[in-house]
This record gives structure tokens, C-alpha cells and sequence, in this order.
């Protein structure tokens, strides 16, 4: 009875992972998908004017398209990647610091008696894992700060727009008065501009810098006014209020989605909350899984099957907009 209960388990486990991992394809959700994305990166259709020029509107997207084409990046380097994070490190410094990293926590784990082959690995993921984690963290944490101040200093462009201050004029009021990261970036463009390249690349630049959905707005609307003219305080005004409705509705989205995150942390962590309390409250019990052959086969199954568990319920709860 307890290798059918067993074997019934196994069989409800590996149906589950396979309907949410083959669903989509079976049903042709998938399919869908992919056929609005091709649609949505259709060319539009370039109708021929009487006077066979090209009408504002066929300017405005071929702008669109251009700027799309500039800002697709396959991987970003490494030295992206420092500057992304905020960092004024070199990649060389970068390398060392991540072998000292990967030394040290080689020592430790050596001294503390793992084994060679473990304070190895040990060693190895803290000099190619800690780095770069510690990269992805400062990026996500700079890209916060940008997103919080950023509406504030395109207000600033379109109040000193509309006052008749040239544009240049505007970013370099908040390379002056902006905090950062807002202040650094657009002294950056200042810079870049002041060396002779023209402003729209200058501000395409900053979507390399701070690859965020916003900062490429701004930097396609700057393009195309630089291109085809027309009101900028305008379409800045437009842009500070989407970015201001895109801030509400991430906010809201975050609010909405908190009651699913606590149940997933709740979930993920109950059987290591059990596995802590009944090695304390009964440690001969729970010992037959570290001592014998069959208790590690199970505590490998068991957290595989519970990596598949956290993996699963974080892509239910990831929501994007």
C-alpha cells in the first residue's frame, strides 16, 4: 500500500509539472503569442501622398522603428554592466575583485572542513556568483531611484521649455539641481552633447546606461522632435504623465499581488519550518534522512521537486505590464 500511495504521488506530481509546462503548448497559447508579437512588430504601411512625400505620421514611425533597431542589444558587456550598477570600476578592477571574492571564500571553506572538492565549488561560486549578483542588485536598486525622481525632472524640462529656455538649457538644470542617479546621467548627456554629438543620440545614450522602458521614451520622444520638429512640451508633458500613470499602476500591480507572494513564501518555507521543529522536538526521528543512503535520495528528490514547486509558483506570481 505504501509503494502504490507512493507511486500515486509520483504520478499526481509529474502530471501537474507537465500540465503547466506543456499546456501552453498543447492548447496553442504559445502559438497565439507569438503571432501578436509578429503583428506587433509588423511594418506599418507606408501609403503613397499625392505630393509623393512622406507624411508626418510616416516620419514619426520610421523614427520609431530606427531608434528600436539602435537600442536592441544582444548582452550587455561587462563594462555596460558596471556602469549599469553605478560603479566607476574598471573591468580589470572588476576581475580582481572577484578572484579576491572567490579566494577568500575558498580559504574559509577550507579551513572550516568541507572537503577540497567542496571548498572548490565554494570558491568558484563566490568568484563568478557573488560579482555578479552584487551587479544585478545595484543595477536594480539605481534603476528604483531613477524611476522615483525621474517624472519630477521631466516636469522641470517642461516647465523650463514652456518658459523659453532651449532644451539644453532644461537637462542642464537638473545635471545641477536633480539628485542622483538623474543628476550623473543627465551630465552625462550634457557632456556627450557638448562634444559634438547631436542631443537625440546623446539622450539615445541613456537607455544604454539605464536600460528602463521610460528612459527610452524619453529618449525616442527627444529624437523625433529633433527630427521632425513639433511641440515639445507638449509630448514632454505627455511623457511625465505616462511615466507618473506607468508608477500608479506598478504600485498598484506590487499592492494587488502582495496577498500571492505571502502565500507562495508561506508555502515555499512550510517544509523547512517542519524539517527545523521536528529535528528539534524529535532528532532521532528526521537523523535516518542525513545518515542512510535512502534518506539522501529523498532529501534530493525532495528538493527537487521543491525547486519545481518555486519555480512554478514564482512564475504565477510575476506579473508584467
Amino acid at each position: 500500500m505504501n509503494m502504490l500511495a507512493v507511486a500515486f504521488l509520483a504520478a499526481v506530481a509529474v502530471g501537474g509539472i507537465a500540465y503547466v509546462f506543456l499546456y501552453p503548448l498543447i492548447s496553442g497559447e504559445r502559438q497565439a503569442e507569438k503571432r501578436r508579437e509578429s503583428v506587433a512588430r509588423a511594418e506599418p504601411a507606408v501609403r503613397a501622398t499625392r505630393g509623393q512625400q512622406r507624411s508626418r505620421r510616416d516620419m514619426v514611425e520610421a523614427s520609431l522603428k530606427e531608434l528600436e533597431e539602435k537600442t536592441k542589444q544582444q548582452k550587455p558587456s561587462l563594462t555596460v554592466r558596471i556602469a549599469q550598477a553605478g560603479l566607476t570600476w574598471s573591468k580589470r578592477q572588476f576581475i580582481l575583485i572577484s578572484a579576491a571574492i572567490g579566494f577568500a571564500l575558498f580559504i574559509v571553506a577550507l579551513t572550516i572542513g568541507p572537503g577540497l572538492v567542496p571548498a572548490i565549488a565554494i570558491g568558484f561560486a563566490g568568484a563568478f556568483g557573488v560579482p555578479r549578483w552584487l551587479l544585478s542588485y545595484l543595477k536594480k536598486r539605481r534603476e528604483v531611484k531613477f524611476l522615483d525622481n525621474f517624472p519630477d525632472a521631466v516636469d522641470i524640462i517642461v516647465r523650463g521649455v514652456k518658459a523659453g529656455l532651449p532644451l539644453l538649457d532644461c537637462m542642464k538644470m537638473v545635471a545641477t539641481e536633480a539628485p542622483e542617479p538623474i543628476k550623473t546621467e543627465f551630465r552625462v548627456i550634457v557632456d556627450t552633447q557638448a562634444i559634438g554629438m547631436p542631443l537625440g543620440e546623446a539622450c539615445n545614450k541613456l537607455y544604454e546606461r539605464t536600460p528602463l522602458p521610460e528612459a527610452n521614451f524619453f529618449a525616442i520622444v527627444v529624437s523625433i522632435q529633433q527630427k521632425a520638429g513639433g511641440n515639445l512640451s507638449e509630448a514632454l508633458g505627455n511623457l511625465s504623465r505616462v511615466l507618473r500613470d506607468r508608477k500608479k499602476m506598478k504600485a498598484k500591480i506590487r499592492a494587488m499581488s502582495q496577498e500571492a507572494k505571502a502565500s507562495a513564501g508561506i508555502i515555499g518555507s512550510l517544509p523547512i519550518a517542519v524539517m527545523i521543529l521536528v529535528s528539534l522536538t524529535s532528532k532521532d526521528y528526521i537523523t535516518l534522512l542525513f545518515t542512510e543512503p535512502l534518506g539522501h535520495l529523498m532529501l534530493a528528490g525532495s528538493a527537487f521537486w521543491m525547486m519545481c514547486g518555486v519555480l512554478v509558483m514564482r512564475k504565477m506570481i510575476n506579473f508584467d505590464f
